[in-house]
């Protein structure tokens, strides 16, 4: 997530540099061959060049559209993830007591087991973490040439260090073979909650009604797990986002035809009040072609690196930040050493990861 107030010109300027290249280059190769060579018939008429605009211009911003509710719909997923585990902390620490046992259990016991169950919530946010940071086969913005330049620039915690290492600090080397032989690894560590849970209810350390309480809180934690998946499993579909690619590269293949003749015959209106401006009037086309051509590209663009908003990119949703707030908290609460709670991941080039 962008933490500055806008992207500048320069970094658009770079990130587009190449398409404009291409535009610029492909428009300027269409006027030498209608001006110099007197390839006239290079010609088409503007108005379905405009039809086909318009239709390109209704789909992108469409696309546009869909993409920022997937992204605005995975905020709100990941706060509301921030809430409940806030609730879920809270709750253990209260719930969690002698008051209804018929065999105490010392202060320390007592403290071990909230420590387990807020570690272990905290490894459910770790391995949800890294399953949307998995990377599915239509998540294919890395792969362009200026997304690997932001991505060189800032570093993806998931990349760095591996879901093992992670777990090795949140649980106990048998948890964490269990949870690790799983396919969905944050499901296991939910499971393994319920259970923890239900056997502190069956020694009398959670209150019967207190654990209705926490198993509702593990429901809803599941709810927003699930909403987490399906953003990230479930893609835009391939056929508006082919048909939106498709339509605005052949309108801009074709601006240059539309425009170029209009441009040609304002130049010859003007011959004979400015002789030179009229002459060489032909030659603006190039830049104004390029600038409509990079509108609708970069609009096209910015759909497709909005679709999926864990891929990890500079305009996703943070949930690494996310994450690690919420264990912030959560140790904190557990009235930790503040030496051995670890700060939250450093903001590169202005993004939150």
């Amino acid at each position: 997530m962008l933490t500055k107030k806008r992207y500048s010109v320069k970094d658009m300027v770079l990130w587009t540099r190449g398409e404009t290249l291409i535009y610029l280059l492909y428009t300027g190769i269409i006027t030498v061959l209608y001006k110099v060579f007197g390839f006239t018939f290079l010609n088409v008429p503007w108005t379905p060049v405009a039809l086909i605009g318009t239709a390109v211009a209704f789909l992108v911003g469409f696309q546009n559209n869909s993409a920022y509710g997937r992204i605005w719909e995975a905020r709100k997923i990941w706060g509301a993830i921030v809430n409940t585990s806030r609730t879920w902390g809270m709750k253990i620490q209260d719930m969690v007591s002698n008051e209804y046992s018929d065999d105490p259990a010392t202060n320390e016991e007592l403290q071990r087991h909230k420590k387990v169950l807020i570690y272990r919530h905290i490894a459910w946010m770790t391995a949800l973490r890294y399953a949307m940071r998995t990377r599915k086969s239509w998540e294919t913005q890395h792969k362009a040439k200026t997304n690997r330049e932001w991505s060189n620039m800032i570093h993806i915690p998931e990349e760095v260090s591996t879901l093992d290492d992670n777990l090795m600090m949140y649980l106990s080397d048998e948890e964490r073979d269990y949870v690790l032989s799983k396919n969905n690894k944050q499901t296991a560590l939910l499971y393994l909650q319920s259970k923890h849970i239900r056997e502190l209810k069956e020694k009398g350390l959670i209150w019967e009604f207190s654990f209705l309480e926490l198993e509702n809180v593990l429901e809803s934690l599941f709810t927003h797990q699930g909403k987490s998946e399906r953003i990230k499993n479930f893609p835009y579909p391939r056929q508006y986002a082919s048909l939106g690619l498709y339509l605005t590269r052949v309108f801009t293949i074709l601006i240059p035809f539309g425009l170029i003749p209009e441009f040609a015959e304002i130049g010859e209106t003007m011959v004979g009040d400015f002789f030179l401006v009229g002459k060489y009037f032909i030659w603006i086309a190039i830049p104004f072609c390029a600038i409509v051509s990079w509108a609708f590209h970069t609009m096209e663009r910015l759909a497709r690196t909005g679709e999926n908003p864990f891929e990890g990119g500079p305009n996703d949703v943070p949930i690494s930040t996310i994450s690690r707030g919420i264990e912030i908290d959560l140790r904190q609460m557990l009235d930790e050493n503040p030496d051995n709670i670890p700060s939250q991941f450093p903001e590169e080039k202005n993004v939150q990861m």
